[in-house]
């Protein structure tokens, strides 16, 4: 569980990738029944830091406070043109090595990726410095196109925002489904989306002239996950071919119909497992799965585990002592 986490910057800090990790990991929210978590930031040099965005912050921490941690978050990291300090890099090895978890967030990829951690390992950065990433660093596999990915120790995240649903992934992943939505609705932001999503997509949104009012169709589907959602059903709702409502849907939510269908179900029997007794066959029915042993199919790819583990594992009062 991670309990310990701290951020590092360097001899500048990015203000709102910075701010993405103390929001999530630095603010006591227990009031809400939120996990609480030990927060600081550190720097190689600690004492006055400047951020990206013309004011300064006091970074009261050196390297040595990263020895505790369970989860090391780097946020972008503004110094691409100068090497990352040698202690830095071996501060993130023993974390790495003795089982701490490392974020990364945008460009903050790079200090991962020079400490040796992503060799033959996929990694994610914002899009701009993905070409950049892969010519430093050939053993990385750079994936220009996703949001963020998680593999070996490090879990890498595209640039802004996408640090906001890398920080999620990783609640979920700790705490489970409610908790991380829980947290979502204080941020006002989306409870989940898939790392495999694209970066950035045709039209965040249907043009207000649109044949077809793509969300309000999103909406109906979230409320008939239930039901067998096809493309060709949803095209005619849509009144649309099939493989222009699936070119369409893709254009504006950056995935498939199956995928985001798919994404959907699985969150939504997350959230059953762990608030309710239902058994696994009805949570398989009422998330749209038909039975149990497609629900199983789908959990164990997707989050690694059996859906009686999942409610094993979060089922549980996780409210901070």
């Amino acid at each position: 569980m991670i309990r310990n986490v701290v951020a590092v910057v360097g001899d500048r800090a990015a203000a709102f990738e910075l701010g993405v990790v103390c929001q999530v990991f630095g603010l006591d929210r227990s009031d809400d029944g939120l996990p609480v978590h030990d927060f600081a930031v550190c720097a190689p040099r600690p004492g006055v830091v400047p951020t990206t965005s013309g004011f300064a912050i006091q970074v009261e921490h050196g390297l040595d406070r990263l020895a505790a941690a369970d989860l090391v978050a780097v946020p972008a990291w503004p110094q691409l043109d100068a090497p990352v300090p040698e202690p830095l890099l071996a501060a993130l090895r023993e974390a790495a090595g003795r089982g701490a978890q490392v974020l990364s967030i945008c460009t903050g990829a790079f200090l991962p990726a020079a400490a040796g951690l992503l060799d033959g390992r996929r990694a994610a950065t914002h899009w701009q410095f993905a070409g950049l990433l892969a010519r430093s660093f050939p053993r990385v596999r750079v994936d220009r196109d996703i949001l963020y990915v998680a593999d070996g120790p490090v879990l890498s995240s595209a640039g802004a925002a996408a640090g906001i649903d890398a920080c999620l992934h990783l609640v979920r992943r700790e705490y489970g489904a409610a908790t991380a939505n829980a947290l979502a609705r204080r941020l006002v932001v989306p409870a989940h989306r898939s790392g495999g999503q694209a970066q950035f997509v045709e039209a965040p949104m249907p043009a207000p002239r649109a044949p077809y009012e793509l969300a309000e169709l999103i909406d109906w589907m979230q409320e008939h996950l239930a039901e067998p959602l096809t493309v060709r059903t949803l095209a005619a709702r849509a009144a649309m071919s099939p493989r222009t409502f699936a070119r369409r849907f893709k254009a504006a939510t950056g995935t498939t119909p199956h995928r985001w269908l798919l994404d959907q179900r699985l969150q939504l029997a997350e959230e059953l497992l762990e608030t309710t007794d239902l058994a696994v066959e009805a949570v398989a029915a009422r998330a749209g799965f038909g039975g149990a042993d497609t629900l199983r199919h789908h959990f164990a790819a997707r989050r690694g585990v059996a859906p009686a583990t999942h409610r094993r594992a979060f089922r549980r009062d996780l409210r901070p002592r």
